[in-house]
């Protein structure tokens, strides 16, 4: 009897792990409606959802079927087509009144109260603007992936805040305090936008511009960056389609592999819920991270 116990343990033992690695269960999720979405976020002052979607144009398609939807963070659809007049939006983020967002080439500005276009600002030469962050001051921040720029919008004018490879085509940026958290690509981009190095979580002193990875080791083809509010962070990589968990320390484990196309999520770190977008899927859903 012991030795069939043994026996059984033995046998059942991969698949008890594999259990334990199956992805989460959804809170809830939508799929009508939602075509290539691309980021979520979630406004603090007001508490709504935002939920950019680059629409069938696919990413740098300038055909005008791009849009903003709002929601409740439950996952009500308050209005679906929010914001209308985009391309393929799609980093958000929002400083005062204003919801921005990335649109190929060039950042537009959102009214958050009424979803009207207040600014639209081109960016020369751009080549495939993708995430965005604010910083407290009202700075703009945003992420030229294919040529590894950063910019910066801050009194009507745009700069150049950092370049190069030194920041490995930044996606993902989130602002914390004086610094910026970079979600990086990766190196020699790929046709397929793979890409022969992974990218690092990475850290810009806003201030003196020094760089400082926050994972030594290449981690993915990273997407969307959040704070877990415990000193890590929340990273998607896209072409995988993993969530990882990074901590203060700059140790990642994956939490959960979806199909590829996981996007710039939106965290409510109170809640510890995780709302994804998948892109490829045309598909938001909302997670508890545990």
């Amino acid at each position: 009897m012991k030795l069939i116990t043994q026996y059984s343990l033995i046998f059942f033992l991969p698949f008890i792990k594999l259990r334990a690695k199956e992805d989460p269960t959804p809170i809830w999720s939508h799929t009508k409606t939602i075509q290539s979405p691309e980021s979520c976020y979630v406004d603090k002052k007001t508490g709504f959802l935002f939920v950019s979607q680059i629409g069938a144009g696919g990413g740098a398609g300038k055909d005008g079927d791009g849009w903003i939807s709002k929601l409740n963070t439950d996952g009500k659809i308050i209005k679906n087509k929010w914001a209308t007049g985009l391309n393929a939006p799609k980093g958000l983020r929002s400083t005062g009144e204003t919801l921005w967002v990335t649109d190929i080439d060039r950042i537009v500005a959102f009214n958050i109260k009424s979803g009207k276009q207040t600014h639209s600002v081109k960016i020369a030469n751009a080549k495939f603007l993708n995430d965005l962050a604010c910083g407290e001051d009202g700075t703009v921040y945003f992420s030229d992936m294919i040529a590894s720029i950063i910019y910066q919008y801050k009194n009507n004018k745009v700069s150049i805040l950092a370049e190069g490879m030194e920041i490995e085509h930044p996606n993902g940026l989130l602002v914390e305090g004086n610094k910026l958290i970079i979600g990086a690509w990766g190196l020699e981009i790929q046709n397929d936008f793979t890409t022969k190095k992974l990218g690092r979580l990475l850290s810009l002193d806003l201030q003196n511009k020094k760089i400082t990875p926050l994972t030594k080791e290449p981690l993915g083809n990273l997407d969307g960056v959040e704070s877990d509010g415990n000193g890590g962070y929340i990273v998607t990589d896209w072409i995988a389609g993993k969530v990882f968990h990074v901590n203060k320390s700059g140790k990642s484990k994956t939490w959960a592999t979806f199909p590829k196309g996981a996007a710039d999520h939106a965290y409510l770190s109170e809640k510890k819920i995780l709302i994804l977008p998948e892109m490829l899927e045309n598909k938001i859903s909302a997670f508890h991270f545990k």
